[in-house]
């Protein structure tokens, strides 16, 4: 009964979300199709407009278009200079595929609540899709992949199971310095996420398991903290810097290269010495694919139709049409990755959506490449596309005759998980790009510094799975559970940090090479730091002086200095408290 009812909690999570999804599309096309009167006024607004007695001179203007960005949507009250502004100026551009400003103040301009109704439920969509595929496909391949590859559970742990389970903050951190031309927001959301997993998720784990008096392996816990720290005090002197250039940022991305080799070493040399019994030197090790049975076993079909009958007390023939209702109406969200991510598992394998993944792929990339590329003229965009589609059609007819309908390919697997692997960080790509997009766009309407809504809201919600995962290891999994959940509060923040802004700025400075590629100068990431220092110290003072014990001192000390962190960025954030002159609140 226990799995029917979470079978049918997720189906009714997905169900909300794509009928969500299908609403806001049906809102979309409905405004961009049948454009109210308010184009025509804009238009005439345009070249009868004079600046009213609040707004600034058409020279000022101009400077806020080259200097500013959209800062100076703020200036105005009234929604129809709002939407011409956002419609002119240059920083008000969309930085993803839709242009949120020109929606909420040219369609919704009028109906405020409902705009920021809107938003906020394209942002929940958002999060679920960046979430489902890395769960879904991204670590699905990564897992196949360790296995191709016969990766050692440590090394399959530091690497590709950490690159799966930290794949949305690393690549909205590379969107955010690439793509947005705000790293401000990938240094906040990535140092956001750490900051709350290390202290949120440490201290209620600590707090919930105090009566089961768990000791965690001194060793491993001091490793990862140690690396942890050096880790932020080596971004701290970056942003103290100002600059790093293109071997500053290797060099700080390969702080990662040596804990996996210092991990490897110490499982290597001291695995095997607990009297022989090895599982505190497995559980050391900080293993961030989370314990399977948090993930829901795919069912087929008809077990599926027989579970949801059972639970609901519903006749089979009914609900074998229930089920094919469900099916189609969850088809908006999954369908667009189904055709172009390739699965070969068991469970999932399907030869007409395995052919027509192969065929489409190629064009889902080609249309990537055209859109990150700038002034890009109709020749070379059909270039590209044809040439896609050539390479598209001969990977599906490689795919329709050397694959059965019955069964996944048994030979020859690595080429369809590098595929699956590709395409999966190709989604996430897109979707963190566009949840990137969305959240800067906020942060203009609400009037506050983007980078506290990467602090607060992307860094929770890429978070809420750490949170969930580590929380559920820790109660149910015993000592062993408990060891790999604290280890992982560790290791993957870590990860996100030299890895999700490292590789960030390596690309950054590869583009200025051979010049400096200037950080973002936000005196509150200073602040952010060594909160995030002091919360890690804490945790390496009480817990040797506790035997190692995971209790109530260590987590309400972790939560009290997360949430005076909280209190001060918030507090600035609206107004209440100001330090640093800035344009933007916070």
């Amino acid at each position: 009964m226990a799995t029917s009812s979470s079978l049918f909690r997720s189906k009714k999570l997905s169900l909300f979300l794509n009928l969500s999804f299908l609403l806001l599309l049906t809102l979309y096309l409905k405004t961009n199709l049948f454009p109210s009167n308010l184009n025509s006024t804009l238009f005439h607004l345009s070249s009868n407009i004079r600046p009213p007695t609040t707004t600034i001179s058409h020279l000022r203007l101009l400077s806020d278009i080259t200097t500013n960005g959209c800062t100076g949507l703020q200036k105005y009250t009234d929604n129809k200079y709002k939407c011409f502004y956002v419609k002119t100026h240059i920083g008000c551009r969309p930085k993803g595929y839709i242009d949120y400003l020109q929606i909420f103040y040219c369609n919704f301009g009028q109906f405020p609540i409902l705009g920021h109704f809107v938003l906020l439920l394209w942002l929940l969509v958002l999060f679920y899709l960046l979430g489902n595929t890395a769960a879904n496909y991204f670590c699905s391949s990564l897992e196949s992949l360790s296995k191709i590859l016969k990766l050692s559970p440590t090394i399959a742990g530091v690497t590709l199971l950490s690159l799966g389970n930290g794949a949305p903050d690393v690549f909205a951190s590379i969107v955010s310095f690439t793509r947005s031309a705000n790293g401000d927001l990938g240094l906040n959301s990535v140092l956001g996420g750490a900051f709350f997993v290390s202290s949120i998720v440490v201290g209620i784990i600590s707090i919930v398991i105090t009566s089961h008096r768990i000791s965690v392996d001194k060793c491993s816990f001091i490793r990862d903290a140690l690396f942890f720290l050096f880790s932020l005090f080596s971004l701290l002197l970056i942003v103290a810097i100002g600059k790093i250039n293109l071997w500053g940022a290797i060099c700080f991305t390969s702080i990662y290269l040596v804990y996996v080799c210092v991990v490897s070493a110490m499982h290597f040399f001291c695995g095997d010495k607990d009297n022989g019994v090895g599982h505190v030197g497995e559980a050391g090790i900080p293993l961030l694919g989370y314990i399977d049975d948090e993930k829901p076993v795919l069912k087929s079909g008809l077990e599926e139709q027989e579970q949801i009958a059972n639970f609901l007390n519903l006749n089979p023939e009914i609900c074998y049409y229930v089920a094919k209702i469900v099916h189609v109406l969850e088809l908006p969200l999954s369908l667009p990755r189904r055709l172009t991510i390739p699965v070969v598992s068991e469970e999932s394998w399907s030869k007409p959506y395995a052919v027509l993944s192969v065929t489409l792929s190629p064009l889902l990339l080609a249309a990537l490449a055209n859109t990150q590329r700038e002034n890009v003229s109709l020749r070379s965009s059909l270039v590209t596309y044809f040439t896609a589609g050539l390479i598209g059609m001969v990977f599906g007819n490689l795919a329709c005759v050397t694959t059965k309908k019955s069964s996944p390919p048994k030979r020859c697997l690595f080429p369809w998980l590098a595929g699956g692997f590709l395409m999966s960080v190709t989604w996430t790509y897109i979707i963190a790009e566009e949840l990137v997009s969305l959240l800067v766009s906020l942060g203009h309407i609400i009037g506050i510094n983007p980078s506290v809504l990467g602090l607060t809201v992307l860094a929770w919600g890429n978070s809420l799975g750490d949170l969930i995962a580590n929380i559920a290891m820790a109660i149910n999994g015993g000592a062993d559970g408990a060891q790999i959940a604290i280890s992982g509060c560790y290791a993957g923040p870590m990860f996100n940090v030299l890895m999700g802004l490292g590789l960030s700025l390596v690309f950054s400075s590869f583009s200025e090479y051979p010049s400096s590629f200037e950080i973002p100068g936000n005196p509150s990431l200073y602040e952010t730091l060594g909160f995030l220092m002091a919360g890690v110290l804490w945790a390496l003072v009480i817990l040797p002086k506790k035997n190692m014990r995971l209790d109530k001192s260590l987590g309400y000390g972790l939560l009290t200095i997360y949430f005076c962190f909280l209190f001060l960025r918030l507090a600035r954030a609206f107004g209440l408290l100001n330090l640093y002159g800035s344009p933007f609140k916070g």
